[in-house]
């Protein structure tokens, strides 16, 4: 019987049982579909409590999107609307301003939470 994961062995044994449903020709909408998704958001729920991600910083969240969209860091300067303050916020030396945070959420599509975060 599948029920809430309340420690590391049942953890473990759910995502051993998900490894050998993923390794076979599962029909939609079987059992055996229907137990894979339940013991996946199961295991996710359990991940998400006891194994929390933080939030990146908006430096870093800056960084991975100009990284992951090729976007130069040059460009930046154009979303933020000024060619000098591109390198103090890369560096750090200066915050986000509000008009900034909307551009950026909006051009880069960045979450406004990660940015407006203390840095």
């Amino acid at each position: 019987m599948i029920g809430p994961i309340k420690n590391k062995e049942q953890y473990e044994n759910y995502l051993a049982r998900i490894y050998e449903l993923m390794q076979t020709d599962i029909m939609p909408d079987s059992s055996e579909s229907d137990e894979l998704e339940v013991l996946s958001i199961l295991v996710k729920e359990y991940e998400t409590v006891h194994f929390p991600i933080p939030k990146p910083s908006p430096l870093e969240a800056i960084r991975f999107r100009l990284e992951q969209m090729g976007v130069s860091e040059n460009e930046l300067s154009d979303i933020l609307g000024y060619r000098s303050r591109k390198s103090e916020i890369l560096s750090g030396k200066r915050k986000l301003n509000l008009n900034m945070i909307r551009r950026l959420s909006e051009r880069l599509h960045i979450p406004a939470e990660i940015l407006i975060q203390a840095y």
